[in-house]
């Protein structure tokens, strides 16, 4: 493993184990030549997957991109790492099996887009913001008319009240 801070090849593992919902292994390393500690993560690869992007384009599907965009959604929310983990691990093992080999972006970001709802309103928003291509305020309004659309209070918001009648 190549060393990220002086790029030299001879590093060594200090500790590994398994992370908390098994599917990856961490190993803490250091490196030989200048001392500098970093952390890699091995997981299961089932298949290569390309992605294919709404202009046709085919690039490799990179697991850590998706975790970037994950991860802005998320910015400055109180979403727990582990549970945003597991969606990630998630949606990683629905595309490797589904038995394609492409899979088209709008999928991924549908999946993304079920995961975040589930985590957190705000990053749903955001998220849906950018993978919609919302245009003005009208296409907010309409995607939170959605989320109270089943009765569950936005971004933990006041319940709806009861009808007495």
């Amino acid at each position: 493993m190549r060393c990220p801070y002086c790029g030299g090849d001879e590093t060594q593992v200090k500790d590994s184990r398994p992370t908390e919902d098994n599917t990856a292994i961490r190993r803490r390393r250091v490196c030989s030549t200048c001392g500098g500690r970093f952390t890699t993560f091995e997981r299961v690869q089932l298949r290569e997957l390309t992605v294919v992007k709404r202009n046709g384009r085919r690039v490799v599907f990179d697991r850590e991109k998706l975790a970037r965009s994950v991860q802005i959604a998320v910015r400055k929310r109180p979403v727990d790492p582990e549970k945003i983990e597991r969606m990630i691990s998630g949606i990683v093992r629905q595309l490797e099996s589904s038995g394609e080999s492409e899979v088209q972006a709008e999928d991924i970001g549908t999946l993304v887009m079920e995961g975040l709802r589930g985590l957190d309103d705000v990053a749903y928003v955001r998220f849906a913001s950018v993978y919609k291509n919302f245009r003005e305020a009208r296409d907010f309004e309409a995607l939170l008319g959605e989320l109270n659309a089943d009765g569950t209070p936005v971004n933990g918001g006041p319940e709806p009240e009861a009808d007495e009648s």
